[in-house]
């Protein structure tokens, strides 16, 4: 699938994939949230995808100086970073998880809609690797519904540990 070029395709897409994300993670109970499968569980897909959000906004917020993905963390290390997460987040439950991805999502809804083109796809992200912000918005909401939704249905078609 192309990448949106314009804020109004940033915005309907988000809102496709949201959508799509949103009925899917709603209807799941917590015990099916929170069942081991190889890669973790729901629960973990679900702030795994709230945090990487939350980076977003951090390097929008140290604009040129952004160090990405994370603080003193590079792009090669990403496995265990993401491993890591599992851990930092472990205690949280499956509704503040939940609650925490769609603030989130929100978050950057809201911001999007502030944007001009200009901001969006004028030029590369300060502090980024050449991609236009829009472009980082798209991968940090969109492309992160997708790819979490696509695990999510895998994992509720695995059979449950007994």
């Amino acid at each position: 699938m192309p990448a949106a070029t314009t804020k109004g395709d940033l915005i309907a897409i988000t809102e496709k994939e949201w959508a799509k994300l949103a009925a899917l993670i709603d209807a799941i109970p917590e015990d099916r949230a929170t069942t081991p499968h190889e890669d973790g569980t729901i629960r973990d897909i679900v702030i795994h995808r709230a945090h990487w959000t939350e980076l977003f906004f951090q390097w929008l917020a140290e604009g040129a100086s952004a160090e990405m993905p994370d603080h003193g963390v590079k792009w090669n290390q990403l496995i265990s970073y993401n491993a890591a997460l599992k851990d930092r987040y472990a205690s949280m439950s499956w509704a503040d998880g939940r609650a925490w991805l769609r603030r989130s999502h929100e978050r950057l809804k809201d911001w999007i809609a502030e944007q001009d083109e200009a901001v969006l796809y004028g030029g590369p992200m300060p502090g980024g690797n050449g991609w236009t912000t829009g472009r980082y918005a798209e991968a940090s909401g969109a492309s992160h519904y997708r790819s979490a939704a696509k695990v999510i249905r895998a994992m509720l078609r695995e059979v449950s540990p007994g």
